[in-house]
């Protein structure tokens, strides 16, 4: 991390009933090289963030500054990676992946697309598969694509909306520790959305816990983020090491604690 300031959120609030804001005075920062992930129950608003972040949903209030500019429309300069890997079917993986980059660099020479894209597949260990069509790929290779789409563009900021939430553990195991590979190789900016602990513990420097909107007895109480928790683990971790890490289960205890009192 270089302490530069990349994203500034303030007092972001979102309604979709009036009075009864689902979140409310929202606020935090994200340094570039940073990895932050957010963690909390459905409903709470996390993906509604993400969307404002990505530029494409708005708050009903508050602000989001990007390099001291306010987001308030997509742009190449943030990567997104939801749940779904949204890949065009007709397309093989280096097509997808090309059109991406065309997008990002329209002046460049086929070649230089084309070295791009061989690039970004390598990382994410598809090179075999690269002339292959989505329907051909198991779930977690096309997840791969996905991932290394977002990174082909070279955003300023990757936002990822639970991207392994749909895999099974050992797959989802394979492609955290690949994501992590490529981060520190790139120095890549990442918000993330997950509900799995330990996901978080691995990955993030820093974890935003929030909480639900309730029904208190002075009346609607938005939900928003409860805690900011910085991971004392050194930087430098793996899946396999996690567990065996000094305050490893002192960190998760104190998530796991936060997500079962928050859910009652």
């Amino acid at each position: 991390m270089s302490n530069e300031l990349l994203l500034k959120i303030q007092g972001l609030a979102k309604s979709f009933v009036p009075g009864r804001p689902v979140f409310d005075g929202v606020d935090f920062t994200l340094e570039r090289g940073e990895f932050v992930c957010i963690i909390g129950h459905s409903g709470c608003g996390k993906t509604t963030i993400l969307n404002a972040m990505a530029g494409l949903d708005h708050a009903s209030s508050g602000h989001i500054f990007m390099d001291g500019r306010e987001v308030v429309a997509p742009g190449l300069e943030r990567g997104v990676v939801f749940q779904s890997h949204a890949l065009m079917p007709w397309l093989t993986v280096r097509r997808n992946i090309a059109f991406a980059v065309e997008s990002r660099w329209p002046d460049w020479s086929r070649a230089q697309v084309q070295a791009q894209v061989e690039k970004y597949v390598a990382l994410v260990g598809l090179s075999a598969a690269i002339d292959k069509k989505p329907s051909q790929l198991s779930g977690g290779m096309k997840q791969r694509v996905g991932i290394a789409r977002a990174f082909a563009i070279e955003p300023r900021m990757l936002l990822l909306d639970e991207p392994f939430g749909a895999l099974d553990a050992l797959t989802r195991g394979t492609i955290q520790d690949e994501l992590l590979a490529i981060v520190r190789q790139t120095g890549q900016t990442v918000f993330m959305i997950t509900h799995d602990v330990d996901e978080a513990i691995l990955l993030a420097d820093r974890i935003l816990l929030m909480r639900n909107g309730s029904d208190t007895a002075a009346g609607w109480r938005p939900g928003g983020v409860a805690e900011i928790v910085a991971n004392p683990l050194p930087r430098e971790r793996n899946r396999a090491g996690l567990h065996r890490l000094d305050g490893y289960y002192a960190m998760r205890n104190r998530i796991v604690d936060f997500l079962v009192g928050a859910a009652h």
